[in-house]
């Protein structure tokens, strides 16, 4: 299947979707699911709402919107991490939940085994984690498609208020931040701030303070220039790694 994103995003949205199995690892009911629309038939991976498993430190809820959010802000950096998702309200098998395009990968080559080259997008992807506050970013997270570009799933546990940031990515961490990526810094800044239409989308998903807060750490981000150190006061990585 060949199509653009805007087609993509249409049919996660008005297709029509077939279950066709259950992922079994993970906290929260995950489906494969097969969508058609137009004639034309993709794998997705919807996350029912109503499948969260309820946390104490995130809302009730809301992991699917973060994960339609986290997708908003890799358009908006123009980084193109994040495999297009939609939050579904209708017409889906267990209620409103996200839907992501299905990347197709070998899921056993991941972050701790990446060739070099492949590594070469780890700074991008260890910013986006430290913008949207990623709590689990774990090595398995990062896919590799057949064409050999880098997708980043899984980010139900993001955009928490407080530093809530778990990663195996540290490769950085003491070092500048490359200028080209300042610059994405610098714009998404701008559109957080001027774009009406990021920010409506944004705020049917996440909370004001929520938003401002992604805000702060970008300006934060911006002023040091470097890739923050992992935290001595708390756990820097998650569990499991992959």
């Amino acid at each position: 299947m060949k199509k653009d994103t805007a087609w993509i995003l249409e049919a996660l949205q008005q297709g029509t979707f077939d279950l066709e199995g259950q992922f079994i690892y993970g906290s929260n009911y995950t489906f494969m699911v097969n969508c058609r629309f137009e004639g034309e038939t993709f794998k997705a991976v919807y996350k029912p709402a109503r499948g969260e498993r309820p946390l104490w430190d995130f809302p009730s809820q809301t992991l699917a919107r973060r994960e339609v959010a986290a997708y908003l802000i890799s358009e908006a950096l123009e980084w193109s991490l994040v495999p297009p998702t939609v939050y579904r309200l209708e017409e889906s098998p267990m209620g409103p939940g996200s839907a992501q395009l299905f990347i197709e990968h070998d899921p056993d080559h991941h972050y701790f085994n990446f060739t070099e080259q492949e590594r070469h997008h780890l700074p991008a992807v260890m910013l986006f984690d430290l913008l949207i506050n990623n709590a689990d970013r774990k090595a398995g997270h990062l896919l590799i498609d057949p064409e050999g570009a880098l997708w980043l799933i899984d980010h139900g546990l993001c955009f928490h208020v407080e530093d809530k940031l778990r990663t195996v990515i540290w490769d950085f961490a003491g070092e500048p931040i490359p200028a080209r990526l300042k610059s994405d810094l610098d714009r998404l800044i701008s559109q957080l701030d001027n774009d009406k239409t990021l920010k409506a989308a944004l705020t049917s998903h996440l909370l004001p303070d929520e938003i401002q807060a992604m805000r702060i750490r970008t300006r934060d981000l911006l002023e040091s220039g470097a890739f923050p150190l992992p935290p001595e006061d708390r756990r820097a990585y998650p569990w499991p790694l992959v």
